[in-house]
């Protein structure tokens, strides 16, 4: 009886380090499966990418605490086309780019022009959408053009890159922490000028300032930005942003808050 217990134990014994072993073989290959990943995240499975929140359309925050916008839900779609979950981070605009650089954020999407000096720091992707600066003022105002606007007092977002349009023309520049709020300050008087994104200005104009926009400067591309250590996660994200141009999503997200598409190359 003992000798019949004693094979009875072996063989139990036998079952359970099997089983022990077959979920230790489904672990490795899960663990292999997420080795194959080409790309670094800041967490696994997750696309954390970085907004503002303070520039509607393009990220904004809703009464309930939550982030949305355009530039949101570009970024929530690259996310579902990487099969990643998506991570939203709220951040200053001006610390953002030195975030992803840092591997704070796996990437900015939130309305970067591409710049050579931003270029310097960070990889940029192809372009998911157009833009450009333009100057808005009061309706009282006289100035049209940018010359108008010499030795006379500007106000940008603080890290825009119409500051370089500003400091042509005066020394007289005030920043603030997003460009809404320094059309709004501009509404109120606070000074002659603002140069913010032509869109931004519409947006504003459209929920109620009395505000007006005169010259448009330039045209601009804006693009994801992406840590120059992880070229596989940037090789990504372009493929994904192809797809979203092919199946119409980019377009159909940008007709949804703008009326117009803003993802297509002017000529």
């Amino acid at each position: 009886m003992k000798k019949l217990n004693f094979a009875l134990i072996l063989l139990l014994s036998f079952f359970v380090l099997a089983a022990c072993g077959s979920d230790k073989d489904s672990d490795a290959e899960s663990n292999e499966g997420n080795h194959d990943q080409p790309y670094e995240l800041v967490k696994s499975g997750t696309f954390t990418f970085a907004s503002s929140g303070e520039f509607k359309p393009f990220s904004y925050i809703e009464s309930d605490g939550t982030m949305t916008g355009f530039d949101v839900e570009v970024g929530m779609a690259i996310a579902e086309e990487l099969g990643l979950e998506a991570a939203q981070e709220r951040y200053k605009f001006s610390a953002i780019v030195e975030g992803v650089k840092t591997g704070r954020f796996d990437a900015a999407v939130a309305s970067h022009t591409i710049t050579p000096e931003r270029a310097e720091n960070v990889d940029f992707s192809t372009p998911y959408y157009y833009s450009g600066a333009q100057i808005f003022v009061r309706p009282d105002s006289d100035i049209e053009t940018l010359e108008d606007l010499k030795d006379l007092e500007i106000g940008l977002s603080k890290g825009s890159t119409y500051t370089e349009y500003a400091e042509q023309v005066t020394d007289n520049v005030k920043t603030y922490d997003s460009d809404v709020v320094a059309l709004q300050a501009l509404e109120k008087g606070h000074h002659d000028a603002v140069i913010t994104d032509f869109l931004t200005g519409k947006e504003a104009i459209g929920s109620g300032l009395d505000i007006e926009g005169k010259e448009l400067i330039e045209r601009s591309e804006q693009a994801v930005a992406i840590s120059k250590d992880n070229p596989e996660l940037l090789d990504a994200v372009n493929e994904a942003l192809d797809t979203l141009r092919e199946n119409g999503k980019l377009k159909e997200l940008s007709e949804k808050y703008f009326d117009s598409d803003i993802t297509e190359a002017p000529e």
